[in-house]
């Protein structure tokens, strides 16, 4: 998959609700997010997504693209994401596998909250 499909991936999951995700996301996806219960399964990511209005603006930096063997993709990322007067900021880290020809899924995801000084330069 180009890098410029990846990307374009990834913003649908961060604008999408639950309904990108049962597209996209595997059923066997691990994500390691800043809100409790921390380590969610599809299933949970789904009903959180689905009680949270979505971003209106997704914007990615610093994003790095690595394949280290067939059918595996890993990506890294800064993101701004806002909503009205909301704005969150992370680092975030994902990793799609191929089910088939151009059939990618999300196995893992994860967003770690830098620090106030570090978000503050940002």
């Amino acid at each position: 998959m180009e890098d410029e499909r990846i990307w374009a991936m990834e913003e649908k999951l961060w604008r999408g609700g639950d309904e990108v995700y049962e597209q996209l996301v595997d059923e066997n996806v691990v994500m390691a997010l800043p809100a409790e219960p921390f380590i969610f399964s599809r299933d949970e990511a789904k009903a959180a997504v689905e009680k949270t209005p979505r971003w209106d603006d997704v914007r990615f930096s610093e994003q790095r693209v690595t394949r280290p063997e067939e059918g595996l993709i890993v990506i890294g990322y800064r993101v701004e994401a806002s909503r009205g007067d909301e704005t969150y900021r992370c680092f975030a880290s994902s990793t799609l596998m191929r089910r088939g020809h151009e059939d990618w899924t999300v196995v893992s995801h994860s967003q770690v909250v830098p620090p106030k000084a570090i978000v503050e330069d940002a």
